[in-house]
């Protein structure tokens, strides 16, 4: 069954290997059948700093606005990124807070009577790179910002699965096995998986 699907670069640099792995996993996704849209996020003008908290609404910038209406048409949602100072780039992160806060904003003036949830229905990948080898950055480091956005983002906002992929040493490796990976992600998105 064909899936209607956005895939977020997390990315703050522009011609990045992260951007290539989202280029392949939109042309995988296309030849699938699937509705896919890419959002290079180093491409897009907006305030990734949510300067308003959870007080009051920020206005969403129309590059924003194109994205948020994107992810909530969307039946699958794509995180491509790199591994920085242990977690996700500041910027993905900002991304993420913008894109949500009308629904906190919804739930915080529903008293507790609106569900969590909000973004049930909803499955993810997140596909992450880093210079470490990934075995390594699980086994010692215990994947925690994988496990950030995961549990703590999306399984919170009720989207489920999360399926993960994680490319280690990725400034060691050679430009074959950069081929392989972008094969690989190419077939994900045939998958929508």
């Amino acid at each position: 069954m064909a899936k209607k699907i956005i895939i977020i670069v997390g990315n703050s640099q522009t011609g990045s290997y992260s951007e290539a792995l989202g280029q392949a996993y939109l042309r995988g996704a296309q030849s699938g059948g699937h509705e896919a849209r890419l959002f290079v996020l180093a491409d897009m003008k907006f305030d990734p700093i949510l300067r308003e908290g959870y007080r009051r609404a920020q206005p969403l910038e129309p590059d924003l606005a194109v994205a948020r209406e994107a992810f909530l048409a969307s039946d699958h949602v794509v995180f491509v990124f790199p591994l920085w100072l242990g977690d996700m780039p500041a910027l993905l992160k900002g991304f993420l807070e913008r894109l949500v806060q009308p629904d906190l904003l919804a739930i915080q003036a529903g008293h507790g009577n609106t569900r969590w949830k909000v973004f049930k229905g909803k499955s993810a990948r997140i596909i992450m790179t880093m210079g470490m080898p990934g075995w390594f950055y699980r086994w010692f480091f215990g994947a925690h910002a994988l496990k950030l956005l995961k549990r703590n983002i999306l399984h919170g906002v009720g989207i489920k699965p999360v399926r993960t992929a994680i490319y280690g040493r990725i400034e060691a490796v050679g430009e074959e096995k950069r081929k392989q990976w972008l094969r690989e992600v190419a077939a994900l998105g045939r998958a929508a998986a």
